[in-house]
C-alpha cells in the first residue's frame, strides 16, 4: 500500500504540477504578444485555463503526499513540515496572485487599457518552491528510511 500511495503521490505531482509550472510560466510572454497581436489571445486563454484547471487538480499532491507520510509514520519530520509550508506557501501565490492576474489580463485583452503584465516573478517564484519541495522529497534531511543521499 505505501508503494501504491507514494506512486500516486508522485504521478499527481508529474502530471499536475508540472503542467501549471509550465502554462503559468508561459502565460506572461504570451500576454505580452497578445496585447500587441488581438490573434493571439487564445494562446492566453488557453494558458490560464490549463493553469487554472491543472491547480485544482494539484491539490491531490499534498492529499496523497500526507497519507503516504501517515502510512510510512514520517508526518512530525522536519523534512516533510518544511516541504508541507513550502508547499502552502506555493499554493497563496498561485491562488492569491498567479490565477487572479491571469484572470485580470485575460478579461483585459481586446479592450482598450489592457492590463500590464506583471505575473513573471510570482510565477518564478511559485516554480522555485515547488523545486525546493521536490528536492525535499527526495533528499528527506534526517529521514530514517534510508532513502536520503
Amino acid at each position: 500500500m505505501n508503494a501504491f500511495l507514494l506512486s500516486v503521490h508522485v504521478l499527481a505531482a508529474i502530471l499536475a504540477i508540472g503542467p501549471v509550472a509550465v502554462a503559468a510560466s508561459m502565460f506572461p510572454s504570451a500576454a505580452r504578444l497578445a496585447s500587441d497581436d488581438p490573434k493571439k489571445a487564445a494562446t492566453v486563454q488557453i494558458l490560464h485555463r490549463t493553469t487554472r484547471v491543472y491547480a485544482v487538480l494539484g491539490a491531490l499532491v499534498p492529499v496523497f503526499g500526507l497519507a503516504t507520510g501517515a502510512r510510512i509514520g514520517v508526518l512530525g519530520n522536519a523534512w516533510l513540515i518544511v516541504s508541507l509550508v513550502l508547499t502552502v506557501a506555493a499554493a497563496g501565490i498561485l491562488v492569491g496572485v498567479v490565477l487572479p492576474g491571469q484572470k485580470r489580463i485575460v478579461d483585459a485583452l481586446g479592450s482598450d487599457r489592457p492590463a500590464p503584465v506583471r505575473l513573471a516573478m510570482p510565477t518564478g517564484i511559485f516554480n522555485l518552491l515547488w523545486a525546493a519541495v521536490v528536492v525535499l522529497m527526495i533528499y528527506r534531511p534526517g529521514s530514517t528510511t534510508g532513502v536520503g543521499l
